[in-house]
């Protein structure tokens, strides 16, 4: 949905950065465990797990090529002793065997995928019976701002529409809990996890609301014009009220959900 380009890369970056104690907090693997992480995309979450779990052994997965290029050269930067495995491949056509991981974890994938039951329900084969999976996934209909307007939202409402008509859900937090039940998971718990940044809150202002959500919104301007869901002067607008929102007397919210469960054993996967 968001394309390979350099600047996308910086955002994913910042992203991960700026919110890896939020989402990280809990998932840590104990030494030697296998680690299936799926979608990897640049390697910004690889280089957070790494750190929360340095004796495990990553096995990082993407489907593009310069993007594992790029992972590698993250990771080797910041962790050059790191255990990481690199793989290109399909998540709907994994090459690894029956049982051969301990545990799985996915971030910000799901949300780009037509059929992300059919996903989890594919980890599952490659996930050892008792072995853990971790899904993290935002949710744009959980983002609210002062001041509010309605071009605001109605920008924010075109990257939804957009991703929706690529095959995608932005809104996919929301549906965390029953993707996982649904796929056969047992133990599944769910629990969301909220940012929140206002003018005392410097840090997340800059690298969340500016540089990670509004710098995606404003990423598929040309997609959205060309869609003909907005028009220029509108898109403008929004843009300028959602960075109004980033101002020293403006606020932001939004939601993430995590959820973890368990691969039970002696359940058939299908």
């Amino acid at each position: 949905m968001h394309g390979y380009s350099p600047r996308e890369g910086r955002r994913l970056g910042d992203q991960a950065d700026t919110l890896a104690q939020l989402l990280h907090a809990g998932t840590a693997y104990r030494a030697g465990s296998r680690v299936l992480e799926l979608g990897c995309g640049i390697g910004a979450q690889t280089v957070h797990l790494l750190r929360s779990s340095p004796g495990a052994h990553i096995v990082a997965v993407d489907r593009s090529e310069e993007s594992l290029a790029r992972a590698r050269a993250r990771v080797a930067g910041s962790a050059p002793r790191a255990q990481v495995e690199w793989h290109r491949a399909d998540v709907y056509d994994l090459p690894f065997a029956d049982a051969e991981f301990d545990h799985v974890f996915v971030c910000f994938v799901l949300e780009h995928l037509p059929d992300p039951r059919r996903a989890l329900t594919g980890l599952r084969r490659v996930l050892r019976p008792g072995g853990t999976i971790t899904v993290i996934e935002g949710d744009h209909g959980s983002a609210f701002f002062h001041p509010d307007s309605p071009f605001a939202r109605a920008a924010i409402d075109c990257q939804v529409r957009l991703q929706a008509a690529a095959g995608g859900d932005a809104r996919l937090g929301r549906r965390v809990q029953p993707l996982l039940s649904g796929a056969g998971y047992d133990e599944v718990a769910v629990r969301p996890l909220t940012v929140y940044a206002d003018g005392t809150r410097p840090a997340l202002v800059e690298g969340f609301t500016r540089n990670t959500f509004i710098a995606m919104v404003a990423s598929v301007r040309d997609k959205a014009l060309a869609a003909s869901l907005t028009t220029t002067t509108a898109w403008e607008q929004g843009i300028a009220d959602l960075r109004r929102a980033a101002e020293v007397d403006g606020t932001f919210h939004y939601t993430f959900f995590k959820g973890v469960a368990v691969n039970p054993p002696g359940r058939a996967v299908g």
